[in-house]
Formats: structure tokens, sequence, C-alpha cells
């Protein structure tokens, strides 16, 4: 993927999303999909402006069926943000880098 976003998969979904101690982003998203692949330098920049303090996690759907199928994913790209290994928001669909930065400050953690 990149320095800034990693993939995961069905087999590392419960340590790499449910498991952190961050807040997690995760894009479930596929090749073939135009608006995941416009979403993508989105998705990067605010990956690279978290870093420290909230993961950034692709899933492919094509790859793995078991985590998209648990959570009820129908339509890509699907934001999924978790904060202490629960789904807290959701966002389907191509967002503005504003939007989700708006969702993303809301589980941030403040250092203290």
């Amino acid at each position: 993927m990149s320095q800034f976003v990693s993939a995961v998969d069905d087999a590392g979904f419960e340590r790499e999303v449910l498991q952190a101690d961050v807040p997690v982003v995760l894009d479930f998203w596929a090749e073939w999909c135009p608006p995941c692949r416009a979403l993508a330098p989105t998705f990067e920049e605010l990956a690279k402006q978290y870093e420290g303090r909230v993961r950034f996690l692709k899933l492919n759907v094509d790859e793995n069926q078991q985590v998209p199928q648990r959570f009820g994913i129908k339509g890509i790209p699907t934001l999924v943000f978790f904060d202490g290994g629960r789904e807290v928001e959701r966002v389907v669909g191509a967002s503005s880098k504003a939007a989700l930065e708006r969702i993303v400050d809301k589980y941030v953690k403040v250092a203290a």
C-alpha cells in the first residue's frame, strides 16, 4: 500500500482493527471500482495527516469476503470508523477530505 496506509485481510482483522490501540478507519474497496480509486489519494492524505493517532487500513472485498459480510458491506467504497474495537461511524461512497476530517477529528485522542 504505502508508508501511511496498510492492507488488512480477514485473518488480520481482529488484531489490526478490533484490538488497535488507536482509532481505525477501514476502507472497503476493490481494484475495479472507479470511486474507490478516486478516494485513494484523499485516504492517503488523511493517513499522512493523522499518522500515529489514527490507523488507515484498506480491505480488498474481492480477496476477503468474511469481514465485508460480517459488517454488511453492500457498496464500495465504504469507510468504517472503529474506536475501542467497535464501529462508531460509516460513510458509503466517495466523500470530501473536509467531511472525512470532521469525522476523524471526533475520535482522535488528544495528547495530554
